[in-house]
């Protein structure tokens, strides 16, 4: 496993440069040269952190009280027209 750095500046330049990376493995980002974030992928984040993935609603179901939350999301209402390039 391959460890990764990118400045500040460079991480915004090129993002999926950064996020290619984190195939070797973590990218730290540093800030004035030292590190300041780390950039996995989020298997390898469940891994460390112990964790399979969890989905919204496992995570609201931890919340205390939230016992039994209904979380039905509005639908969103569009309509699609034809466009017109006169």
């Amino acid at each position: 496993m391959g460890i990764h750095t990118f400045s500040s500046r460079d991480f915004t330049r090129d993002v999926s440069a950064a996020k290619r990376a984190t195939v070797d493995g973590p990218v730290f980002i540093t800030d004035r040269g030292r590190p300041a974030f780390a950039l996995l992928k989020i298997d390898d984040y469940y891994r460390i952190a112990g964790q399979s993935e969890r989905s919204l609603l496992d995570v609201m179901d931890g919340i205390p009280g939230g016992e039994g939350i209904d979380f039905e999301p509005p639908r969103l209402q569009l309509q699609i027209q034809d466009a017109s390039f006169d």
